[in-house]
This record gives C-alpha cells, structure tokens and sequence, in this order.
C-alpha cells in the first residue's frame, strides 16, 4: 500500500509542475460553469414566462422539473466535455516514462507492477475528481434558489465517478502501448470519440447489431443514472471496462519487463 501512495503522490504532484492540471482544471470549469448559467437562466425565463401567461389566464401554473431542465443537462455535459479533456491527463502516464527510460528503472525496483499502475490509475482518477468535485456548487446554488429533488443530483455523481474511472484506465492502457503522448493522446481521444459516436449509431437502428452497438456505447449507459436510477446493467459495465483496462495495460507492462 505504501508503494502505491507513493507513485499516486509523485504522479498527481507532477501534474501541478506542468500546466496540464491547471489548463485542463480551467477549461472543464469554464465549459461547464457556462453551460449551467446558461442553462439555469434559461429555466428562470421559461419559468417566468409561464407563470405570467397563467395568470393572465386565470389557469393553473405550469410546474416545471429543475431536474429535467437543468441539472440533467449539466451532467451530460459534464460526461461530454470530460470525454474530450480527459486525454490530457492519461496520455503522459507511461508514455513519457517509456520515452525518458525511467520505466525501465521503475520495473526494476522493488515495486510490483500492480502497484504501479493502480498507482498511476489513482493519480489520473484523483484529478478527475478534483476537477468535478468543485460543480457541487451548483447544487448548492440551486438548492438555496430552487426545490430540485435530491435523488438524481447523487446517482448523477455516482455515475460520473464510475464513468470516469472507466474512460481513465482506457486512456492509461492507450498510454502504456506507445513512447510518444501526442500519439497517446490522439489514440486515446479517437477511442473516446468512437465509444461515443457507436451509441449514436446504435440509436438509429433495431436489428442485434444496434443494440450491440448502444451496449458498447460508454455515454449511453450514463442516461440512467441522469434519470435518478442505478441500474446494475451500467454499474457492471463501468467497472467491468474499468478492470479490463487495469488488466490489459498490466499485461503490457509485465511484457517490456521481459524484452
């Protein structure tokens, strides 16, 4: 345990050295902030409208979900603008230690390679998290102006984090197969972009291969936890997508150890 605590501290510190943290930190936030204000403005005048067009006809007000109108809307965005930044975290993770030659000297330490790719797994997942953590303010700004139903804010997180976990070891064992992080970084967001547009795809047709296609999709599986449901079908996915990275970016560092 010691060992992997000191290949996460060393990994998450050297983001901070380099501007990738504070750039990637920076634009998630920028994205999403305006999309919420957006979003939320939106729903105020929409609000508004219909309030004012109710009472001028002696009708019922209109009850619209904040929900529904805002804060799904917010978490898929979320998922989609982490889909595109999260290549800037993982692509430098074996990459670079491969290209300076200092993996050689880490698979010839006491450490088990286990230890380090949970290590480095954990490094690149902890600064996913701090990127998402600080969007908990918009919860708080929508509880102290709004009603919103707390249920599908907390399964919207947990989704995230699963989600996250998965897209993070895809990147690392697309990291481990070459030397060079631009080519790492390329790779890894034309496999994000491809788990993305196959759900797409999948929606558009009925036969086997569509629904094949939507199962693959690691958007699709993150609608039911913005709806307020934890479905096992998607949990399952995430960490089994999770695992199989885990594993397959293992099996291709315990083959450098022996070339």
């Amino acid at each position: 345990m010691r060992n992997i605590i000191a290949i996460f501290w060393r990994e998450y510190k050297s983001y901070y050295v380099s501007p990738i943290a504070y750039v990637v930190i920076g634009v998630f936030l920028i994205l999403v902030s305006n999309r919420f204000i957006y979003k939320f403005n939106d729903f105020v005048q929409m609000s508004f409208m219909a309030t004012a067009q109710a009472v001028n006809t002696q009708s019922l007000i209109p009850k619209f979900s904040i929900n529904d109108s805002v804060i799904r809307y917010v978490f898929q965005n979320i998922r989609n603008i982490s889909l595109f930044l999260l290549p800037m975290i993982t692509m430098r993770l074996f990459a670079e230690e491969r290209r300076t030659g200092t993996l050689e000297l880490l698979l010839t330490s006491p450490l088990t390679i286990i230890q380090l790719v949970l290590g480095k797994f954990l490094a690149a997942f902890a600064l996913f998290l701090t990127m998402v953590i600080p969007t908990v303010s918009f919860s708080f700004y929508l509880f102290t102006y709004g009603n919103p139903d707390l249920g599908p804010i907390l399964t919207s997180y947990a989704g995230i984090i699963l989600y996250g976990s998965a897209i993070i070891s895809v990147g690392l064992l697309i990291s481990s197969l070459t030397e060079n992080q631009i080519i790492a970084g390329a790779l890894t967001f034309g496999a994000f972009l491809f788990l993305w547009i196959i759900g797409r795809v999948g929606e558009t047709t009925v036969t086997i291969w569509g629904k094949l296609a939507n199962y693959l999709s690691i958007t699709a599986h993150y609608e039911s936890f913005a709806m307020g449901i934890v479905n096992s079908r998607d949990v399952v996915f995430y960490l089994s997508l999770t695992f199989i990275g885990l594993f397959l970016t293992y099996q291709v560092i315990y083959s450098l150890r022996w070339r």
